[in-house]
């Protein structure tokens, strides 16, 4: 199982969240990175959909999970998603490849928004915190 995991909402550090909190503490930070998405605003949280144009571009942290499977699992009902979940949950946990900023690039899970965007106001920066 890999054991990255790519953020780039409210478990990011800095977050003030008990799951953020979780993450800080189970996991070592690696560095901020990148993947191509596009970043929706759903309520106080964002939403990351798949996109397959270059300039769409999301930003977050990249963190190695000390312990994946127990951590994935905590994740998984924090998110509402996998085995229990009604379908289509809101979001569905995959792997994609993100960059870090030195170059390095590999696959990390993240969360992906699978709930329609449709009204829903796009963050054009691709960074939360700015959005």
């Amino acid at each position: 199982m890999n054991d990255h995991l790519f953020v780039y909402g409210t478990l990011m550090r800095g977050f003030d969240h008990p799951m953020a909190q979780l993450l800080s503490r189970g996991a070592d930070f690696i560095g901020e990175a990148r993947c191509r998405g596009r970043l929706y605003r759903v309520k106080h949280y964002p939403g990351l959909v798949l996109s397959d144009n270059a300039d769409d571009i999301v930003f977050g942290e990249l963190f190695r999970l000390r312990q994946p499977e127990e951590l994935l699992r905590e994740f998984d009902m924090y998110e509402a998603c996998g085995e229990g979940f009604a379908e289509p949950t809101e979001y569905v946990r995959r792997m994609l490849q993100v960059a870090r900023d030195n170059g390095a690039a590999g696959e990390a899970w993240t969360y992906i928004y699978n709930w329609p965007v449709t009204g829903l106001p796009r963050i054009a920066s691709g960074r939360f915190l700015e959005g």
